[in-house]
């Protein structure tokens, strides 16, 4: 298994494309605007806490005020104002928290009136960007990510990832963060630490105190509301929680951008910094040359078509997301109904498991896969969906399939969905849309598969445009399939086609119904 990340540079935005076997399974973009990103650290006031929510909206610059709840305030809340108070007014110089009086425990059954007043100072998180009319989702329990911890100031307490699953590896994590921790801080280890040594998480623990250390030096000058602790850029951002051996390569062209990347990439895994490559082609953009716009184009969208005909139709409402599994024109090709449906529902499984990362879907999601009635292959099915799923950094949670096939998934939402609108304008009627003609050729190649397998001498009609998008050029297209088919497929340009309209025809002229 082989991942890629491509980034591409604009004026307005930088976009992230992650690869994985030359596949799309994650596409993110940092706009320069943005000023909200899950893990800004903000100094704000709170505006205003209202009892019958138990919750309190503060200010953090945003147009909507963002939502703190009482169970977003972590336990050492008392222990966050009172540092705040005092760095604020310069009477505290060591941030180390060495010698700081903690304050007792707030009740974690409390009410947000007893805690928090209008006009009070408080250190907030983001921990979900803004999403449509909502505000952000803040927490002042605070925490800094680092490539191998995650550091948790006003905290004592040391966690290691449920993901690591070896007992003795566990246990030597926690001796070994034990030894190291500062007073006063707490530490997760993540999921990356597994196997290093205490070198490597000694350096990443004070890269983190240094940036903690940099956040409070502001707090005496801040204004309220300001960002006092920006999240890395997303390159970095991405690099540090997806990052591991299976990259073999990071394509950027921007040269800056470029740089940054090495140098970040340098720290955290010196023997890889080699695969940080500067593309500058001029010929080709960066996207279609590792074939990412196409992916998009017939990734997004209501119909997701997937192997040998099957397709997904992806709906979304205001509560939750609807996902619907269908065979296409495989019903034919199994032995019986079972075999033709446990077949499609695993391919929809892999799909939909990309699909969930690559448009970052959030909330519940119901998925409808085609019945099946053995309980062993519902079982299968389901293995096999939390499988493909568990290398989604995202919280989620899977229930088994119902007796009527039905998935029921949960998946936390940090972020806005990623939403690319794939219809264009209707060359032949300006008030009407089409689908990207890209996927023309793709459904043209599926139908094509399909019709060869009863059909000797097939001619296809297409608008010229599309006639010569698949003949010109070596290999054209059609040479392709005849390699792959070993048959000639004839090609006659129609004028008076439309843009996206073609028809198969045998040698008697008689036209193939697809």
């Amino acid at each position: 298994m082989n991942k890629e990340l491509i980034i591409r540079s604009s004026s307005e935005a930088v976009d992230f494309a992650l690869l994985k076997d030359g596949k799309l399974i994650e596409l993110h973009k940092e706009e320069e605007k943005s000023n909200f990103q899950v893990g800004d650290i903000f100094i704000a006031k709170i505006r205003k806490p209202v009892a019958g929510l138990n919750a309190a909206f503060v200010n953090v610059g945003f147009e909507k005020d963002a939502f703190l709840h009482y169970h977003d305030l972590g336990p050492n809340l008392s222990s966050q104002l009172k540092f705040i108070k005092l760095v604020s007014a310069g009477k505290l110089k060591d941030f180390s928290l060495k010698t700081f009086q903690f304050e007792k425990e707030i009740d974690k059954d409390g009410t947000i009136t007893d805690v928090l007043s209008a006009n009070q100072s408080v250190l907030v998180q983001v921990v979900k960007e803004p999403i449509s009319t909502k505000g952000p989702r803040i927490s002042a329990e605070l925490s800094l990510a680092g490539r191998f911890i995650v550091l948790v100031p006003f905290s004592d307490r040391v966690s290691i990832s449920q993901k690591i699953e070896d007992k003795k590896e566990k246990e030597r994590l926690k001796r070994l963060v034990q030894s190291i921790k500062p007073k006063g801080f707490g530490v997760i280890v993540r999921t990356v630490a597994e196997g290093k040594n205490t070198a490597e998480l000694e350096k990443d623990l004070q890269n983190l105190l240094s940036r903690w250390t940099a956040m409070c030096k502001k707090l005496p000058t801040a204004h309220h509301p300001s960002k006092v602790l920006g999240e890395l850029n997303r390159a970095s951002s991405i690099l540090r929680d997806v990052f591991n051996d299976t990259f073999s390569g990071i394509q950027i062209d921007d040269e800056e951008l470029y740089n940054q990347t090495k140098d970040y990439l340098q720290e955290i895994a010196p023997s890889k910094q080699s695969i940080v490559k500067f593309y500058q082609s001029k010929d080709t953009p960066i996207f279609e040359k590792y074939n990412i716009e196409r992916q998009i184009k017939t990734s997004f969208g209501k119909t997701v078509s997937m192997s040998k005909g099957a397709y997904l139709i992806i709906e979304h409402t205001e509560a939750l997301h609807v996902i619907d599994v269908n065979s296409g024109n495989r019903s034919n090709k199994a032995t019986n109904q079972e075999d033709t449906a446990m077949e499609v529902n695993m391919i929809a499984a892999a799909e939909i498991a990309r699909q969930l990362r690559l448009r970052d879907m959030g909330g519940i999601i119901v998925v409808d896969f085609i019945d099946m009635s053995n309980p062993e292959n519902r079982k299968v099915l389901f293995d096999f969906l939390k499988e493909e799923m568990s290398d989604d950094k995202a919280k989620h949670k899977i229930l088994p399939p119902s007796k009527f096939g039905l998935v029921q998934i949960t998946r936390q939402r940090v972020r806005p969905e990623v939403n690319i609108k794939t219809r264009e304008e209707d060359p032949n009627n300006e008030n009407a849309e089409i689908e990207a003609p890209i996927l023309i050729i793709d459904k043209i190649a599926s139908d094509l598969e399909r019709i060869l397998k009863t059909h000797k001498d097939v001619v296809l009609n297409v608008h010229p445009f599309v006639a010569a998008y698949l003949s010109k050029g070596f290999p054209s297209l059609r040479s392709k399939w005849f390699l792959e088919h070993k048959k000639w497929v004839k090609i006659i340009p129609r004028d008076a086609y439309t843009y996206l309209e073609y028809h198969f025809f045998d040698k008697k002229e008689n036209v193939i119904i697809e």
